[in-house]
């Protein structure tokens, strides 16, 4: 075999291989947001959960599927999913097309064990979205978070945690009762992004754009919140 054909057939296998990896990341991906609206069905679908008016007046859903936090004296936690913002200028459209975010962090203590966890974060307000599509924000830092109130109402006691950014819901399995997010961090994953819409393009250009359509692997987690809660209601709109 001639040096030029052996050389042709090297090329031609690595750009298979390099396709192949592509592919195989691009599926992933798509299979993680096919999650995402698996865990964010299941959660609304619990019974005296997630209270409709705190999803009636939500700008943004983040979706984390297993979260997974590892601890032995210094905890870790890191997990990725999406993030889903209503359409319009004022955020009182319908829900738009998701950016793939990344969550990652960790606390000190007496901790030993390992967890997975789904996790949704209900983003309530304006500031709470402008952090999250900067750069990387750290929750009860650039953005306040607080646990978010249970039941099929919103009971006056819940103000305090209502005034809060970002609300989170958790469902855990494993070793650990129950999860805090207070120094954890939240950024857009680009690499995440770029699989799924086969381009590079920004959580903002996603978020806050006209012109990008929902993805074909996005449209049941998409779907899911238009059943739920198509309108927002929160009452400054």
């Amino acid at each position: 075999m001639s040096y030029r054909v052996l050389a042709l057939v090297l090329c031609v296998g690595l750009a298979g291989a390099t396709t192949g990896a592509q592919s195989k990341d691009q599926n992933k991906e798509q299979e993680r947001l096919g999650t995402c609206a698996s865990v964010i069905e299941e959660i609304l679908n619990v019974p005296d959960n997630v209270p409709q008016e705190v999803l009636d007046k939500a700008e943004c859903v983040i979706v984390i599927p297993s979260m997974t936090k590892v601890a032995m004296g210094f905890g870790g936690s890191y997990g990725r999913g999406a993030m889903v913002c209503r359409s319009g200028k004022d955020f009182n459209g319908r829900w738009g097309a998701p950016a793939m975010y990344a969550i990652e962090g960790g606390s000190f203590g007496l901790q030993l064990g390992a967890q997975a966890t789904d996790v949704v974060l209900m983003v309530m307000n304006r500031k709470g979205v402008d952090a999250l599509l900067s750069s990387k924000v750290k929750l009860g830092g650039e953005a306040s978070a607080a646990a978010g109130p249970k039941g099929r109402h919103v009971e006056a006691s819940t103000d305090a945690s209502m005034r809060a950014e970002i609300l989170s819901y958790s469902r855990s399995r494993g070793l650990f009762a129950g999860i805090s997010l207070d120094g954890t961090s939240l950024r857009p994953d680009d690499d995440a992004t770029e699989e799924v819409y086969g381009r590079k393009i920004s959580a903002r250009d996603i978020i806050a754009g006209t012109n990008v359509q929902v993805p074909p692997s996005g449209r049941a987690l998409v779907t899911v919140l238009d059943k739920r809660a198509p309108y927002n209601q929160s009452s400054r709109k």
